[in-house]
Protein backbone atom coordinates (compact mmCIF):
# COMPACT_ATOMS: atom_id res chain seq x y z
CA UNK A 1 0.00 0.00 0.00
CA UNK A 2 1.28 3.46 -0.80
CA UNK A 3 1.10 6.41 1.55
CA UNK A 4 -0.79 9.43 0.27
CA UNK A 5 0.44 12.95 0.97
CA UNK A 6 -2.02 15.66 2.00
CA UNK A 7 -0.90 19.06 0.73
CA UNK A 8 -1.67 22.21 2.70
CA UNK A 9 -2.59 25.46 0.99
CA UNK A 10 0.77 27.16 1.60
CA UNK A 11 2.59 24.60 -0.55
CA UNK A 12 0.24 25.16 -3.49
CA UNK A 13 0.58 28.93 -3.16
CA UNK A 14 4.38 28.82 -3.09
CA UNK A 15 4.27 26.69 -6.25
CA UNK A 16 2.84 29.69 -8.13
CA UNK A 17 4.46 32.50 -6.13
CA UNK A 18 7.94 33.35 -7.39
CA UNK A 19 8.56 35.85 -4.57
CA UNK A 20 10.63 33.36 -2.56
CA UNK A 21 12.57 31.42 -5.19
CA UNK A 22 13.78 28.68 -2.83
CA UNK A 23 10.28 27.89 -1.57
CA UNK A 24 8.85 28.27 -5.07
CA UNK A 25 11.24 25.66 -6.49
CA UNK A 26 10.69 23.26 -3.58
CA UNK A 27 6.90 23.54 -3.82
CA UNK A 28 7.01 22.98 -7.60
CA UNK A 29 9.20 19.91 -7.08
CA UNK A 30 6.80 18.44 -4.51
CA UNK A 31 3.77 19.20 -6.67
CA UNK A 32 5.38 17.56 -9.70
CA UNK A 33 6.37 14.47 -7.72
CA UNK A 34 2.89 14.12 -6.25
CA UNK A 35 1.31 14.44 -9.71
CA UNK A 36 3.70 11.80 -11.05
CA UNK A 37 3.17 9.38 -8.16
CA UNK A 38 -0.57 10.11 -7.94
CA UNK A 39 -0.25 10.35 -4.17
CA UNK A 40 -1.32 13.96 -3.70
CA UNK A 41 -4.46 14.64 -1.68
CA UNK A 42 -6.22 17.85 -0.67
CA UNK A 43 -9.54 19.08 0.66
CA UNK A 44 -12.08 21.53 -0.67
CA UNK A 45 -10.92 23.85 2.13
CA UNK A 46 -7.42 23.84 0.60
CA UNK A 47 -8.81 24.51 -2.88
CA UNK A 48 -10.90 27.42 -1.59
CA UNK A 49 -8.01 28.93 0.36
CA UNK A 50 -5.70 28.56 -2.64
CA UNK A 51 -8.12 30.25 -5.01
CA UNK A 52 -8.96 33.14 -2.66
CA UNK A 53 -5.31 33.85 -1.85
CA UNK A 54 -4.11 33.72 -5.45
CA UNK A 55 -7.03 35.79 -6.74
CA UNK A 56 -6.43 38.44 -4.07
CA UNK A 57 -2.67 38.62 -4.53
CA UNK A 58 -2.71 38.45 -8.34
CA UNK A 59 -6.16 39.50 -9.64
CA UNK A 60 -5.03 39.08 -13.25
CA UNK A 61 -4.29 35.40 -12.54
CA UNK A 62 -7.84 34.54 -11.50
CA UNK A 63 -8.48 32.34 -14.54
CA UNK A 64 -5.18 30.51 -14.07
CA UNK A 65 -6.10 29.92 -10.42
CA UNK A 66 -9.47 28.53 -11.49
CA UNK A 67 -7.73 26.23 -13.97
CA UNK A 68 -5.37 24.99 -11.25
CA UNK A 69 -8.31 24.31 -8.94
CA UNK A 70 -10.02 22.33 -11.72
CA UNK A 71 -6.82 20.32 -12.28
CA UNK A 72 -6.46 19.61 -8.56
CA UNK A 73 -9.90 18.00 -8.50
CA UNK A 74 -7.99 14.92 -9.72
CA UNK A 75 -6.49 14.71 -6.20
CA UNK A 76 -9.90 13.67 -4.86
CA UNK A 77 -10.58 16.56 -2.48
CA UNK A 78 -12.11 15.74 0.88
CA UNK A 79 -15.34 17.57 1.63
CA UNK A 80 -16.01 18.85 5.13
CA UNK A 81 -18.91 16.79 6.38
CA UNK A 82 -20.19 16.03 9.87
CA UNK A 83 -17.57 13.33 10.47
CA UNK A 84 -14.65 15.54 9.40
CA UNK A 85 -16.00 18.39 11.52
CA UNK A 86 -16.33 16.20 14.62
CA UNK A 87 -12.83 14.80 14.06
CA UNK A 88 -11.44 18.34 13.67
CA UNK A 89 -12.87 19.35 17.06
CA UNK A 90 -11.28 16.30 18.70
CA UNK A 91 -7.92 17.06 17.06
CA UNK A 92 -8.17 20.72 18.08
CA UNK A 93 -8.73 19.72 21.69
CA UNK A 94 -6.04 17.03 21.76
CA UNK A 95 -3.25 18.96 20.02
CA UNK A 96 -4.28 22.54 20.83
CA UNK A 97 -4.20 23.51 17.14
CA UNK A 98 -6.22 26.26 15.50
CA UNK A 99 -9.59 25.16 14.18
CA UNK A 100 -8.47 25.64 10.57
CA UNK A 101 -5.32 23.55 11.07
CA UNK A 102 -7.39 20.90 12.85
CA UNK A 103 -9.75 20.79 9.89
CA UNK A 104 -6.75 20.19 7.59
CA UNK A 105 -5.53 17.34 9.82
CA UNK A 106 -9.02 15.82 9.99
CA UNK A 107 -9.40 15.98 6.20
CA UNK A 108 -5.97 14.38 5.76
CA UNK A 109 -7.01 11.60 8.13
CA UNK A 110 -10.26 11.15 6.21
CA UNK A 111 -8.16 10.71 3.05
CA UNK A 112 -6.03 8.06 4.84
CA UNK A 113 -2.84 10.05 4.31
CA UNK A 114 0.45 9.00 5.85
CA UNK A 115 1.96 12.46 5.48
CA UNK A 116 0.86 16.06 5.82
CA UNK A 117 2.93 18.47 3.76
CA UNK A 118 2.93 21.91 5.42
CA UNK A 119 5.17 24.55 6.93
CA UNK A 120 2.42 25.62 9.35
CA UNK A 121 2.74 22.74 11.82
CA UNK A 122 5.67 21.24 13.70
CA UNK A 123 7.79 19.19 11.30
CA UNK A 124 8.22 15.60 12.41
CA UNK A 125 5.13 15.70 14.60
CA UNK A 126 2.93 12.60 14.55
CA UNK A 127 -0.71 13.65 14.31
CA UNK A 128 -3.12 10.78 14.56
CA UNK A 129 -0.63 8.43 12.84
CA UNK A 130 0.26 10.95 10.15
CA UNK A 131 3.71 12.52 9.92
CA UNK A 132 4.05 16.28 9.37
CA UNK A 133 6.65 17.07 6.68
CA UNK A 134 8.02 20.55 5.98
CA UNK A 135 8.40 20.62 2.19
CA UNK A 136 11.04 23.32 2.41
CA UNK A 137 13.34 21.20 4.56
CA UNK A 138 12.92 17.88 2.79
CA UNK A 139 13.21 16.70 -0.80
CA UNK A 140 10.43 14.34 -1.96
CA UNK A 141 13.01 11.54 -2.40
CA UNK A 142 13.78 11.68 1.34
CA UNK A 143 10.29 10.62 2.31
CA UNK A 144 9.31 6.97 1.97
CA UNK A 145 5.97 6.96 0.20
CA UNK A 146 5.28 3.25 0.61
Amino acid sequence: MTASVFVDTNVLIYAVDEGNQKKHEAAKLWRAELWKSRRGRISFQVLQEFYVNVAQKWPAARQEAQAEVRNLLAWRPVAVDADVLEQAWKIQERYQLSFWDSLIVAAAKAASCGYLLTEDLQAGQDLEGMLVINPFRHHPNEIPLT
